[in-house]
C-alpha cells in the first residue's frame, strides 16, 4: 500500500471532518477500483492470481479490521459487486488461504 493510501487509513481515527473525508475518499477509492479496475475476470489481469492482486491484496483482510477499529463501514457488497468477488477468490486461492492472517488475528495485532 503506498503512503498515500496509509494516511487516508490514518485519518479514521480521528475526527469529525477528517474522518468524515477519510471515508469520501475510501468510497472514492474503491468506487475507482470497481469501475476501472476489475472488469469480468476472476482477478485483475485474467484467471491467475498477478503481481497486481497482490498490491491490492490488503484489502482482502485490512479493510474490515479497518473498518472494526476505526467504526466505519466503507464495503457493502451490494455497492461492490464485483470487488467483493474479487477478495473471495483472492482470499479462496490455496497459496493467500494458507498465508493471509486471520480476521481476529490482524485484530489483535492492531489493536496492541
Amino acid at each position: 500500500m503506498c503512503l498515500e493510501g496509509v494516511e487516508v487509513w490514518i485519518k479514521f481515527f480521528g475526527s469529525g471532518e477528517e474522518k468524515e473525508k477519510a471515508v469520501k475518499d475510501s468510497l472514492e477509492m474503491l468506487k475507482t477500483i470497481e469501475e476501472q479496475a476489475l472488469g469480468k475476470k476472476k482477478f485483475f489481469c485474467g484467471d491467475k492470481i498477478s503481481s497486481v492482486d497482490i498490491a491490492y491484496g490488503w484489502m482482502a483482510r485490512w479493510l474490515e479490521v479497518i473498518e472494526e477499529l476505526a467504526g466505519v463501514k466503507l464495503f457493502e457488497p451490494q455497492k461492490f459487486p464485483r470487488l467483493h468477488a474479487w477478495m473471495k477468490d483472492f482470499r479462496d486461492e490455496p497459496i493467500i488461504k494458507e498465508n493471509l492472517p486471520g480476521h481476529d488475528e490482524m485484530l489483535v495485532y492492531f489493536k496492541l
